[in-house]
């Protein structure tokens, strides 16, 4: 199967990140496959709304840490002016249709960047978010000191990045980092009828609306200093050893708290 699947049905197309026994960590394969399947999707006339989800018992652990501590290639994808290859700031090519995070599980780090970076969120009980860059010694992206103060507010997300700790989705709903918490196994349902509700609009004015709301909330400023921050970290602080050595801390820390 591959890392990330695309499946079209009723104008509704879902992208599923499809690592499941790694998280859905983004590998350079999925860093790859992810805006091709992006694009498939904003380019097809029969769909309407995207759909990202992830295989479960995840939604996506962020980068993968094992591959990014024996090479590091994957990190350049990251932090290259926080844009991606046809010049849209954030992780996903330029889209025009409304894009829905359908959160299954744990998004951690650049996973939570893929969420905040998506035009609205619903999210299973079982979902998490954390911003665990700090511990592992690598600098967001893809607009997290961006997206995350607007979506929580200033402090929880000082607080979020500052110590690594996790948001439950109870209380992502109480501060307005979702739309929706839903059983489990009503995720994807639930999701698919909020989608069929845009699709039954008329979609030239979803775009519009959709395009005016991305310029009323742009802070391009914000994303710039990510990026100058990021790359200055990188060249003074990174490298694949280093980040394999904090990857075996993390470990175990977890294994300690067990």
């Amino acid at each position: 199967m591959a890392d990330v699947l695309l499946d079209i049905s009723d104008r509704i197309a879902t992208v599923t990140l499809n690592r499941p026994d790694a998280r859905n960590a983004l590998s350079g394969e999925v860093l790859r496959r992810l805006p091709a399947l992006l694009h498939e999707a904003e380019a097809d006339d029969g769909v309407d709304v995207i759909v990202l989800t992830g295989a479960d018992p995840a939604f996506c652990a962020g980068l993968d840490l094992k591959e990014l501590g024996a090479s590091g290639s994957d990190l350049d994808v990251t932090t290259e002016a926080n844009r991606s290859h046809d010049g849209v700031r954030g992780p996903f090519p330029k889209l025009t249709k409304p894009l829905i995070g359908a959160i299954n599980g744990v998004a951690v780090t650049g996973g939570l960047e893929l969420a905040l970076n998506c035009d609205f969120l619903i999210a299973s009980e079982r979902a998490a978010f954390g911003d665990t860059h700090a511990r592992v010694g690598v600098m967001p992206g893809w607009g997290l000191t961006v997206l995350l103060p607007r979506a929580v507010g200033v402090r929880r997300a000082r607080e979020m990045s500052f110590t690594g700790n996790f948001m439950l989705a109870d209380e992502a709903l109480a501060r307005g980092l979702v739309n929706h918490v839903v059983a489990h196994d009503d995720l994807l349902p639930f999701t698919r009828r909020i989608a069929s509700d845009i699709v039954g609009n008329e979609q030239d004015g979803v775009r519009q609306i959709r395009s005016t709301y991305a310029q009323i909330v742009a802070d391009g400023d914000g994303w710039e200093t990510e990026a100058r921050d990021a790359r200055a970290w990188r060249r003074s602080h990174f490298t694949p050893e280093t980040v394999d050595a904090r990857r075996a801390a993390i470990q175990a820390r977890g294994q300690q708290q067990q």
